[in-house]
C-alpha cells in the first residue's frame, strides 16, 4: 500500500519539500546537514549553566524549525529532538525536560506547541522524565521583535507546580536569550538548582 500510495503523492522532505523516501520524515540531504552540523555550546543568559544548540540557524535547522512552527508538520519535532540529543554532551543530558511555555492563547491557535512537542520527543528518546511545569502570560510576540526591546520586554513566566531540581529547558530557536532567561528565573525561583537550555537552533 505504501508502494501505491507514494506512486499516487510522491513522499515528500517534510523540512525542504524535495522527494525523499517514504520511511523518513526528512531527506538524505537535509538529515546529512543536520548531522554535520557542529554543536553550539556557550555559557547560557542568567540563570542557565549552559546553552546549546544542535546548529546554527540556517538552511536545515531553518527549514525543520519552519515546518514545525508554520508548517504545522509535527513529525519534525523528533528530527529536532535527534539533533538536540547528539549535541548535548551525555554528561549534561540528566534531570527533566521542561519546554518554554507559550502564551496560551497561542496553544489554542496554533493547536500545539513546537517546544513542547520536540520536549516529549526528546524525553522519549533520551528517555527522561517530562516536567511541563512552567507557565507564560500572554504579551508581546518575540518573533520579529527587535533585540533590544526582547531583552527590555522579556515574557512574564512562572513555575506552576512540581518543579525539578535539574531542568533540561527546550526551545526551538535560541534567539538572544531572553526567553530562556525569564524560564531559568521562575525555575530557580522554584527551587531548581542547574539549569541547561537546549534549542534545535541558535540565531548569530
Amino acid at each position: 500500500m505504501q508502494g501505491i500510495a507514494s506512486l499516487v503523492a510522491p513522499p515528500r522532505c517534510a523540512a525542504c519539500g524535495l522527494p525523499c523516501d517514504a520511511a523518513d520524515i526528512v531527506c538524505t540531504a537535509c538529515e546529512g546537514e543536520l548531522e554535520a552540523a557542529t554543536p553550539q555550546l556557550e555559557p547560557g543568559p542568567p540563570g542557565v549553566e549552559l546553552a546549546v544548540a544542535a546548529c546554527d540557524f540556517g538552511g536545515a535547522a531553518r527549514a525543520v524549525a519552519h515546518g514545525l512552527k508554520f508548517g504545522r508538520r509535527l513529525a519534525l519535532a523528533e528530527v529536532a529532538a535527534r539533533a538536540i540529543a547528539r549535541a548535548c554532551p551525555e554528561a549534561e543530558l540528566r534531570g527533566s525536560v521542561v519546554p518554554v511555555p507559550a502564551a496560551s492563547w497561542r496553544w489554542r491557535w496554533r493547536g500545539f506547541d513546537p517546544a513542547e512537542e520536540i520536549a516529549l520527543a526528546l524525553a522519549e528518546l533520551a528517555g527522561l522524565p517530562y516536567g511541563p511545569c512552567l507557565r507564560r502570560a500572554r504579551g508581546s510576540r518575540q518573533v520579529g521583535r527587535p533585540r533590544a526591546e526582547r531583552l527590555a520586554d522579556p515574557p512574564r513566566v512562572w513555575s506552576a507546580a512540581g518543579v525539578p531540581a535539574e531542568a533540561l529547558l527546550v526551545d526551538d530557536v535560541h534567539t538572544t536569550g531572553a526567553t530562556l532567561a525569564a524560564c531559568a528565573s521562575a525555575l530557580r525561583a522554584g527551587g531548581c538548582v542547574r539549569v541547561v537550555a537546549l534549542t534545535l537552533a541558535r540565531v548569530r
